[in-house]
């Protein structure tokens, strides 16, 4: 799998392994995070977690630029861990209000929370662009050694690119395989020395209680199931304040987690980059005239390579805002409407990264027998079927929705157990979300590795950073609308957000496939 791949490869993918293992300790838990500790909404921690993942990408883009003006990529490397770390920092801070209703404290503790997260968010742009442009200088020098041995050696050594940000994507992963449970097994140990037990639902009530101080039947219900043994009940305000606390006190503490993570990750940067490309070392070059055919020729193939780009990176918007909605619509689908007594719904995220970790080789494998018998496909061509299959995930997701009638996530988190018996209602079991994923993922690996394969193939050899930040942009402004699955979530009959999904994946499928001969040409 590792065989005739550039030395480099394997370092680099162990340095962004640990800082996706710190980042993902948080992502598993910040939208659920924003609505225990605030008592915010659905919808408006959404919109904060929608800006924050916004706020990733398109700092990559500012990654890029500055890296590619400085060409000095491992310094900004460098210093997007550090700023990511001072960041978790301020996140692992157990800071509480006593008002929980919006009372001035509030207000600046989830302001001082909003900073911490834009910290992250500029750090992770310094980071995670360049990094990746590294990688694919490395298979530029490879590509360009190939050459040298002639044709046959460089078809070999170009298709090992798209193997490489395979590989690349797999590491990552292996992080945000063990990163969602580490955030829901502290809460689970700091719940436990205070005799309280992990309930889906019973922050969200305790808020509502604070605000209120109405008694429902699914409080006192919810209330009683959250005490353990030995929990010294005193009145409703002092257990629902001090569930509160409790609740989100450990997953603050997994925050120092993501820290370590961090500056394993840098060790693993700082005592390896010798084998990365170093752009910051130029070499003094003659300057060469070129006639104005020339000059007209190569603005005409830089033209050509970026509208390609802009196609591309246009589908890779309607991708990442039906993809991330793991950390929305689905990780609220999977706190009301699936059996979670005993998985902390967070947890089922890291069934996305096992997926990607499991099929990759055989992915890998698919690929590389096609190309072996002359069927190879084109990079374009995957990543139209990915959104193919991302649609079946939302698809069977529909049509699961359909056939248990569930109604609106706030009608149905509204009803109490007899209420729902009634209603002929009950949560599906754990198998719908694995279902779910595995198309998700199955997308994911025909569509995000490859494509910063194919960024790196038709970027220009002067702009390789600016070229990946604007891969990661497209991401953020897909990232800036996920807000919507939430409120869709919430205000609809959930087949109907899934239905909309569903649409958007089909269509970006159809425009894909209208432009891969097109988009086929440019990048060979």
């Amino acid at each position: 799998m590792f065989k005739s791949h550039p030395k480099g490869l394997i370092p680099a993918a162990l340095a962004n392994m640990g800082e996706r293992f710190g980042y993902y300790i948080m992502n598993a838990v910040l939208l659920l995070f924003l609505v225990s500790k605030f008592g915010l909404p659905d919808g408006v921690a959404g919109i904060i977690y929608a800006v924050f993942y916004f706020g990733i990408y398109v700092l990559s883009l500012v990654g890029g630029i500055i890296a590619d003006r400085t060409q000095n990529y491992n310094k900004t490397i460098q210093w997007g861990l550090i700023i990511m770390s001072a960041g978790y920092v301020c996140l692992a801070l157990p800071l509480f209000s006593e008002d929980m209703n919006g009372g001035s404290e509030w207000w600046s503790i989830l302001i001082f929370t909003c900073f911490a997260l834009l910290m992250i968010a500029f750090g992770n742009g310094l980071f995670k662009g360049n990094l990746q442009a590294i990688v694919g200088k490395m298979y530029d020098e490879f590509e360009a050694e190939a050459a040298k041995q002639g044709p046959e050696a460089l078809k070999i050594a170009q298709d090992k690119r798209d193997s490489g940000f395979q590989i690349f994507y797999v590491f990552i992963n292996i992080g945000g395989l063990i990163a969602p449970f580490v955030a829901p097994l502290l809460r689970q140990w700091w719940l436990n020395r205070h005799h309280l037990v992990y309930n889906a639902d019973m922050a969200s009530l305790a808020h509502q209680y604070l605000a209120d101080g109405e008694v429902t039947q699914k409080f006192q219900e919810t209330m009683q199931a959250a005490m353990q043994a030995g929990y010294n009940f005193t009145d409703n305000i002092a257990f629902c304040t001090e569930y509160i606390n409790v609740f989100n006190t450990g997953i603050h503490y997994s925050f120092i987690a993501s820290v370590v993570a961090m500056f394993i990750s840098l060790v693993i940067f700082l005592c390896t980059k010798h084998l990365f490309p170093q752009p910051a070392k130029k070499e003094s070059v003659q300057v060469q005239e070129y006639t104005a055919e020339e000059k007209k020729a190569m603005a005409t193939e830089i033209k050509q390579r970026m509208a390609a780009l802009f196609a591309v990176l246009g589908i890779a918007i309607f991708f990442w805002l039906s993809f991330h909605q793991n950390g929305q619509s689905l990780s609220v689908f999977a706190r009301d409407f699936i059996q979670t007594d005993s998985i902390a719904p967070e947890i089922w995220q890291a069934l996305n990264p096992f997926f990607v970790i499991v099929l990759t080789p055989v992915i890998m494998w698919l690929f590389g027998t096609l190309a072996r018998k002359g069927k190879s496909i084109s990079t374009p061509r995957k990543i139209a079927l990915g959104m193919a299959i991302a649609g079946c995930a939302y698809l069977f997701l529909m049509i699961v929705s359909m056939v248990c009638n569930y109604p609106s996530g706030t009608e149905f988190r509204a009803m109490n157990a007899e209420e729902m018996a009634a209603a002929g209602l009950s949560k599906s079991g754990p198998w719908v979300l694995l279902v779910t994923y595995f198309f998700l993922t199955v997308a994911e690996l025909f569509i995000s590795p490859l494509g910063l394969s194919f960024v790196s193939k038709v970027a220009p050899r002067h702009m390789v950073g600016l070229c990946q930040g604007l891969w990661l942009g497209a991401t953020a402004i897909g990232n800036l609308f996920i807000w919507v699955g939430p409120v869709m979530y919430n205000a609809w009959p959930i087949q109907y957000c899934w239905a909309v999904f569903l649409a958007i994946c089909l269509v970006s499928m159809s425009v894909m496939l209208g432009m891969v001969k097109w988009l086929e040409k440019v990048a060979c």
